[in-house]
């Protein structure tokens, strides 16, 4: 049997699809040939994304949907499941950032964790046994090179550019739960793996000149990523062709945490 990077004809849910990395994360997937389920809890930012991609020719399905609420996630579950019979895989993108420095208040951390930790383990839970009970799937989890490394904090320096520390905690945290998950779901063939990008330049709303500069010096690449580039570890990792790979983190970063 030959090995088959394909998506055609699975079922793949992403969490979290509006944003710089998400948008290049739909493109690309729609372009597998797969069913795509995009959610995310901004109903603006759905239907302006919805918009594009109709535009673009691509039939994808958005679904508002909020991960902190389990509810919401059954409902998401059941709706899929009615209209499509399986679940393949999941794609976890979805993150907050209310926090800026180290002594915000304690608020902005629990809203953080209340995306970023709880809202994680209630999506990987309904999700993986919704594909354990049928006796495969993948979970792919967006991790960041932050979730194995600390920050070079001088490549901030001179900028209005920083990162907080909840940011650390969660991605850091989401690899150990992906290896927990691994374990829990692998004798029910649900596997589960972390993709963490470094760096990606925004074209949109460019990151300093200095900061870029900096951080291009530390890649082995010397560049910063384009967001599209994160996708190839993401479908591969979704496809058959890694389907004895689990518990994995695979890093794309240009070489970056490999100095």
């Amino acid at each position: 049997m030959s090995t088959s990077f394909s998506l055609t004809g699975k079922v793949i849910i992403q969490f979290g699809g509006t944003g710089l990395l998400g948008r290049a994360l739909v493109a690309e997937l729609a372009a597998t040939g797969c069913t795509l389920i995009v959610a995310s809890r901004n109903r603006t930012s759905l239907q302006a994304l919805a918009d594009q991609e109709g535009a673009a020719g691509r039939t994808v399905l958005f679904e508002e949907t909020d991960i902190t609420s389990e509810a919401s996630l059954f409902a998401l579950r059941d709706r899929v499941l009615a209209q499509h019979g399986h679940i393949d895989g999941i794609v976890f993108n979805a993150v907050s950032r209310p926090m800026k420095t180290l002594h915000d208040d304690l608020a902005a951390w629990r809203a953080s964790m209340d995306v970023n930790a709880t809202g994680l383990i209630a999506t990987m839970r309904t999700f993986g046994d919704a594909m354990a009970a049928r006796g495969s799937g993948s979970i792919v989890n967006i991790s960041s090179i932050y979730g194995t490394v600390g920050s070079n904090l001088s490549l901030y320096e001179g900028t209005p550019m920083t990162v907080a520390p909840d940011y650390f905690f969660h991605k850091g945290g989401m690899l150990n739960l992906t290896r927990y998950l691994g374990s829990h779901y692998g004798p029910r063939g649900v596997r589960a793996n972390v993709v963490s990008p470094g760096g990606i330049y925004n074209p949109d709303t460019p990151q300093p000149a200095l900061f870029i500069e900096r951080y291009n010096r530390i890649t082995m690449l010397g560049r910063m990523a384009e967001a599209r580039e994160v996708a190839g570890a993401v479908i591969f990792l979704l496809s058959d062709a890694s389907t004895y790979i689990t518990g994995a983190n695979l890093p794309v970063d240009g070489g970056h945490t490999a100095k």
